[in-house]
C-alpha cells in the first residue's frame, strides 16, 4: 500500500534499530502518547520479536517506509489468547510527529484491517490515551467506536492514567472456522 510515497509492509528483523529509535523519539515527546516513558526494548531484543512475529498468524508488526527507506511509522497487532475470543485482536499504533496528519497511520490500519481478514480475525481493539484528540478521531472516522473507559488502568510516569477502549468490527461475519478451532 502506498500514501504520498509510503511504502506500508511486514516488518522485517532488519527493521529492529529504526524502529527502536522510532519508539524512544515518540516516547520523548512532551504528549505522552506511548504507554511506556522508560527505555523501549534494545534492538537485539526487537530484533527478535520482529523474527518471532515474521511468520506468525497471530500477529504481525506493519511498518511505514519512505521512498528512501526511513521508518517513520509502526502498527503492532497481536490475536487475543483467550479461548473464547480468537477472532479479536488488539493493536498499537504509532507514527513519526513529522508524518502526522497525512494519512500513514490511516494507511498502517487499513492494512492491519486486511491481514485481520486474512487470518479470520473480525474485531480489532486499541486503547488510546483520553487526551489524544487526534488519534481518537482518527480511529473514529475509520469507524472504530468507543467500547469502554479504564480508569487508572496503566501505570506511566509513576503515575495511574486513563485509556479510553474502542474497537472495530471488520466486516465478513463470523471468523473463519480456523479461528474458532484454536
Amino acid at each position: 500500500m502506498r500514501v504520498s510515497g509510503i511504502v506500508i509492509r511486514r516488518a522485517a528483523p532488519g527493521d529492529a534499530a529504526a524502529l527502536v529509535a522510532l519508539a524512544r523519539s515518540i516516547a520523548a515527546e512532551p504528549g505522552a502518547w506511548l504507554l511506556t516513558d522508560a527505555a523501549w526494548r534494545s534492538v537485539a531484543d526487537e530484533r527478535g520479536y520482529l523474527r518471532a512475529v515474521r511468520s506468525s498468524s497471530h500477529a504481525a508488526v506493519l511498518v511505514a517506509a519512505t521512498p528512501a527507506g526511513e521508518l517513520v511509522g509502526r502498527l503492532s497487532i497481536a490475536r487475543d489468547q483467550h479461548p473464547s475470543s480468537p477472532h479479536v485482536a488488539d493493536l498499537g499504533v504509532m507514527v513519526a510527529a513529522a508524518q502526522r496528519r497525512q494519512g500513514v497511520g490511516r494507511a498502517l490500519l487499513d492494512a492491519a484491517a486486511g491481514w485481520a481478514r486474512d487470518v479470520g480475525i473480525t474485531k480489532l481493539e486499541l486503547h488510546v490515551f483520553p487526551h489524544n484528540t487526534a488519534a481518537i478521531a482518527l480511529y473514529e472516522q475509520l469507524g472504530y467506536e468507543r467500547e469502554g473507559y479504564r480508569r487508572a488502568h496503566y501505570v506511566r510516569a509513576g503515575e495511574l492514567v486513563d485509556t479510553v477502549v474502542m474497537a472495530l468490527l471488520l466486516g465478513g461475519g463470523r471468523p473463519a472456522a480456523e479461528t474458532l478451532q484454536r
